[in-house]
C-alpha cells in the first residue's frame, strides 16, 4: 500500500476516533437518574467579571446518588454560584447553606427518561454523520490520488467502509449502554 494511502487510512481513523470522543462527552451530560459533577460541566461563574469554568472555582462532588455538593473556594463566591447554577438552566434547584451549595438531583420522570434517551439517540446520529462524513473525505482523497492504480484505490475505499463498519458498531454499542443507563429507575 503506497505512502499516501496509509495517510489518508491513518487521518480517517483519527477522524472517527474524534467523532467516538465526542460522542461519549455528549452521553455524559445527559443525566441518568445518578448526580454526577460533569451535569455542572457547563456551567460558568463570574470570577472577579470573567466568565470562569464552576469548576475552576469550586470543588464539585456527590456525596450521594441524588446529591451535587459545590464548595467554593473563597467563600464570598457562594452567592455568584448559586446564581450560575441558576442561569445555566440546567433545571436544578441550588440551596446554600453558609458554606456549600446543595443541589438535591430529582428522580427522573418516565416521560423525562423518554426524551433523553430521544437526546442520546441523536447524539449517536450525529457521530454517525461524522463518520459518514470521514468516509466521503476519505474516498474523495483517494480517488483523486495520481499514482495508484485502480485495484489499490478499490481497496483503500475497501479499507475505509470496514473503518466505518467497526465506528458505527460502536456507536451503536455505546447508545445501548447509555439508553440502558436512562431508562434504568
Amino acid at each position: 500500500m503506497n505512502e499516501e494511502i496509509t495517510f489518508i487510512l491513518d487521518s480517517t481513523k483519527e477522524s472517527m476516533n474524534g467523532s467516538i470522543d465526542h460522542l461519549i462527552k455528549s452521553f455524559t451530560k445527559i443525566r441518568a437518574g445518578k448526580a454526577s459533577p460533569v451535569m455542572l460541566s457547563s456551567v460558568m461563574v463570574d470570577y472577579y467579571g470573567s466568565a470562569t469554568p464552576l469548576s475552576q472555582v469550586a470543588n464539585v462532588a456527590t456525596p450521594d446518588a441524588r446529591t451535587i455538593t459545590v464548595q467554593p473556594w473563597e467563600k464570598n463566591m457562594l452567592q455568584e454560584i448559586e446564581k450560575a447554577i441558576m442561569v445555566a438552566n440546567l433545571g436544578f434547584n441550588p440551596m446554600n447553606n453558609g458554606d456549600f451549595v446543595i443541589i438535591n438531583v430529582p428522580p427522573l420522570t418516565e416521560e423525562r427518561r423518554k426524551d433523553l434517551a430521544k437526546q442520546a439517540k441523536g447524539e449517536a446520529e450525529d457521530a454517525k454523520i461524522g463518520i459518514r462524513n470521514a468516509r466521503q473525505e476519505a474516498n474523495k482523497e483517494i480517488r483523486s490520488l495520481d499514482d495508484a492504480s485502480e485495484d489499490l484505490k478499490k481497496n483503500a475505499e475497501a479499507d475505509v467502509q470496514e473503518l466505518t463498519n467497526i465506528y458505527s458498531k460502536k456507536i451503536d454499542e455505546a447508545l445501548v449502554i447509555k439508553e440502558a443507563e436512562i431508562m434504568k429507575v
